[in-house]
């Protein structure tokens, strides 16, 4: 199991702009980030990154969430194994 602490230094550090840029091409748009969403096929973008909220939403589609949503929705993967993937990506040591 993964502790409190360790989910919390993740989530802190696991910048969502960062994680979601290494799928989508983002286009900067006022405080946010622009691209065409992951999840579905669209050809004008209406998926959105919020930095200061670090959080994502797509309007087409309804997707949301944060860092580890993304990566649990892109990747397939369960809950603790975002987690694992993105401390391996930040170099976090999990306890």
């Amino acid at each position: 199991m993964i502790s409190k602490a360790s989910i919390e230094l993740i989530l802190d550090t696991a910048r969502v702009e960062d994680v979601i840029g290494d799928y989508v091409s983002l286009k900067k748009r006022g405080a946010n980030l622009l691209g065409n969403c992951p999840f579905h096929n669209e050809k004008t973008p209406s998926f959105t990154v919020s930095p200061t909220k670090g959080i994502y939403k797509c309007f087409g589609c309804g997707k949301a969430g944060n860092s580890v949503n993304f990566i649990m929705e892109h990747e397939h993967y369960s809950y603790p194994e975002a987690l694992k993937y993105l401390a391996k990506k930040y170099n976090i040591a999990i306890e």
